[in-house]
């Protein structure tokens, strides 16, 4: 009987598998027929771009069958690219037939530094005389600040304004794995360097207490500032109303703040719209979405194919030892594409765009190698995005310049090594261990028994020696001295306004104002941006899904954002012992 019914469960599952792998084939070719038999798109005059954010935003579109079947499964919406967003905008401004932007992006989630991107991208295109008008039921804080480079804001009467400031909120895991029996072993340089705090803590250290403060006021100072000038309501004024919370205040506090333009429904806004456009109010508004325009071709002024090149590399994720594993900035992978690069001729300079918390220190090194051989060879400027942490500021450090955004985290230039005893869990359970060794540290990293001292010596030593390597990198990178780069180390984290004053970064833009950096050390007047890696195509990103990235998206589906830290902890368990991150659970709301 036990052999039937393990028969019968293996057929059971070879179906299910068998089956998903049949709807995956269909999907696939229902795909291609349609892109196949798709009719060129065509954009009518008087024409709005609809600009809907309330999607993940990644830093580069990808064309996944997979994920756009998951999350038709799951009801989540696919990530869409920065990229894609930025070119769209771009090209709007110079199309004759989009006469404005209409922008739904109420419940954002990108990060700030993606946010002032786009919204740069915005105020850009109001330049040109066109409009951008926006609208919500609910407006977070983030979507509000992208909101604020429109023309007029315009609320649902019954809807939400969140308009509070800035907050950093910290998560620590020591009281549960006292409970459980874990104890970790934690070694590391950086005063600041908190990404070990939330296993050996039940609160804030004051040193990251500080640093905290001190990133989120630089962060909450330029939005003032910048809404301040899009809105015509003073910073002060603004950040009075922040401590108001007009969330849950009368109508009249936001009307009076400035924040928002009036309340409308959103078949008033459609009737603004068609006013602006010229469209007869019983006839339907010319729109186009955002997926759609993108691939609608508008001629630039330039003729031809520009021979002379400037790459666009996209470092993404954390960083992982090799070439293995799923997703992330994988060393090996990105360390061959900055070299391609390098030897390509056709190519005059490189901009490498970072969104990375760092990761594991023998990678970032690895990837620093290739940016170092890179820079001797042609110019190389760095643009970086949310994030540019720990090894994210390693794999940037030698560049010939940095740009950063003024709501970028960057810095953290600290290493740490974290193991954990577990003999404690084992014991509450009733499983115990013992050995034999051959010499005095056989066993070592031993996850059933706490370090020796003389292996902690040798731990802490070692540690010490790899950020010693972090400040010459940082050091010969910036032309300055291993001093000066440690007076603004010890893993502290800087906002990129911060960073400027201190040096470590060079200029303050996006990855616009990066490009044009590296075409004018080029001395390039035309040339033409190829990304990098080079796209996949939507069936080799469906192979690529199938065989190593399926369980993190199914993760991603089943636990959300919770999934990143349950991944971060499996990959500090497996990673290389030393790591340069910034604090895995950092976020500002």
């Amino acid at each position: 009987m036990s052999k039937f019914f393990k028969y019968f469960l293996a057929v059971v599952l070879g179906s299910l598998v068998s089956a998903f792998f049949f709807l995956v084939g269909i999907f696939m070719f229902i795909g291609i027929l349609a892109s196949s038999g798709s009719k060129e798109i065509s954009v009518k005059d008087n024409t709005i771009l609809v600009l809907e954010l309330n999607t993940p935003i990644n830093e580069r579109a990808v064309e996944d069958p997979l994920s756009e079947l998951m999350s038709g499964l799951s009801g989540q919406q696919n990530p869409i690219g920065l990229n894609q967003i930025l070119a769209s905008i771009k090209k709007a401004k110079n199309d004759d037939r989009i006469k404005g932007i209409y922008l739904e992006s109420g419940l954002m989630t990108a990060g700030y530094a993606t946010i002032e991107e786009i919204r740069n991208a915005l105020l850009d295109f109001r330049e040109s005389g066109k409009f951008v008008y926006s609208y919500a039921p609910i407006y977070t804080q983030r979507s509000y600040y992208l909101a604020s480079a429109g023309d007029k804001i315009f609320l649902n009467p019954t809807g939400m304004l969140e308009f509070k400031g800035l907050s950093s909120v910290h998560t620590f895991f020591k009281g549960t794995l006292e409970k459980l029996g874990v104890e970790m072993q934690v070694f590391k340089h950086g005063e600041f360097k908190s990404a070990v705090e939330p296993f050996l803590l039940e609160s804030m250290s004051d040193a990251a207490r500080l640093q905290a403060q001190t990133y989120i006021n630089s962060m909450w100072n330029h939005m003032l500032v910048k809404m301040s000038e899009s809105r015509g309501v003073s910073a002060e004024s603004l950040n009075q109303t922040a401590n108001l919370m007009p969330m849950f205040r009368e109508d009249s506090v936001l009307l009076a703040s400035g924040l928002i333009d009036g309340f409308k429904y959103k078949d008033e806004i459609i009737d603004m719209l068609k006013e602006l456009t010229g469209t007869a109010q019983k006839d339907d508004l010319n729109a186009i979405n955002l997926k759609k325009y993108a691939q609608v071709y508008v001629p630039g002024k330039k003729k031809g194919l520009e021979k002379n090149k400037i790459a666009v590399i996209y470092a993404e994720g954390e960083i992982v030892d090799g070439s293995t594993g799923s997703g992330g900035i994988q060393a090996d992978k990105l360390s061959r594409t900055i070299r391609e690069a390098r030897r390509d001729s056709s190519i005059k300079a490189i901009v490498l765009r970072i969104n990375s918390p760092g990761g594991s220190g023998l990678g970032s090194e690895i990837i620093w190698r290739e940016v170092k051989l890179a820079k001797e060879t042609k110019p190389f400027v760095v643009s970086m995005s949310d994030l540019a942490a720990s090894g994210g500021y390693y794999i940037a450090c030698a560049a010939d310049s940095i740009v950063a955004h003024p709501n970028t985290l960057t810095g953290s230039i600290g290493v740490f090594g974290m193991i954990p005893n577990t003999k404690g869990l084992l014991k509450k359970i009733g499983v115990t261990t013992d050995r034999v060794t051959t010499n005095t540290f056989s066993d070592m990293p031993a996850l059933d028994r706490p370090f020796t001292a003389d292996e902690k010596v040798l731990m802490q030593a070692y540690i010490e020696r790899f950020y010693d390597v972090f400040l010459v990198r940082c050091a010969d990178g910036r032309k300055t001295t291993k001093n000066e780069i440690g007076k603004v180390g010890e893993g502290r984290v800087w906002s990129g306004e911060n960073a400027l004053e201190i040096k470590l970064v060079d200029k303050l833009g996006g990855i616009d104002d990066a490009i044009a950096i590296a075409a004018r050390m080029a001395n390039l007047e035309t040339y033409r941006i190829e990304e990098l890696p080079e796209m996949l195509s939507p069936i080799e990103q469906l192979i690529k899904d199938l065989s190593g990235e399926a369980s993190a998206r199914i993760g991603t589906m089943l636990f959300g954002e919770e999934y990143k830290i349950l991944k971060t902890v499996n990959d500090l368990k497996t990673g290389y012992p030393v790591q340069a991150r910034i604090p895995f659970d950092i976020s500002v709301n």
